[in-house]
């Protein structure tokens, strides 16, 4: 524990950015186990004003918040605080919305669920050394569930223009959405 200390540097500001209450919660405990110094928002208006007046060494950003995107955040901490080390969180990972996290300033981006060990890793990672493969990958049912998921909430939830995108029929789509996501 005091090695992950260590490693942490003089600035050990941690932003948490989630609107999962319980998510964030449990993420800070853990996150302050490691010797990290945690401040938390629920939004991307408290997160803004976070980064303005305290813009953190580290940040763990959620990319879709009930008021906005994540994005908005990211971009703004890398604007006041150019050495900052920010991953992005989401529960609906896309390679699109990945790049874009990257290009405006993201070190890394890790799909939900996420636990501390990996937001640690991600967070303290070299530029030059590829993440180790996750220990508990998403299944296969997982990853096509949250395509449609995604597809659905890009959609607007509208189950007949989700399922012509998907080329999918209507019903298949309708049980698809009514089950719980699988593990």
């Amino acid at each position: 524990m005091e090695q992950d200390a260590l490693d942490l540097g003089p600035d050990r500001t941690l932003l948490l950015v989630d609107d999962d209450e319980a998510f964030v919660k449990r993420l800070a405990k853990a996150m302050e186990k490691r010797g990290f110094e945690v401040e938390t928002a629920e939004s991307v208006a408290d997160g803004r004003s976070i980064v303005t007046q305290r813009p953190p060494a580290y940040a763990v950003v959620d990319l879709r918040l009930e008021d906005g995107n994540g994005l908005d955040v990211v971009e703004l901490l890398r604007e006041r605080r150019p050495d900052s080390r920010i991953v992005v969180l989401t529960g609906y990972g896309a390679i699109a919305t990945a790049v874009a996290a990257v290009k405006i300033g993201a070190i890394d981006y890790l799909a939900k669920p996420a636990d501390a060990t990996d937001v640690t890793s991600a967070l303290l990672a070299r530029k030059d050394e590829l993440p180790p493969p996750p220990d508990n990958p998403m299944s296969a049912d997982r990853v096509r569930w949250e395509h449609i998921q995604r597809v659905y909430e890009l959609c607007d939830r509208n189950v007949s223009e989700t399922a012509r995108r998907l080329s999918m029929h209507r019903r298949t789509l309708q049980r698809i959405l009514a089950k719980r996501s699988p593990r």
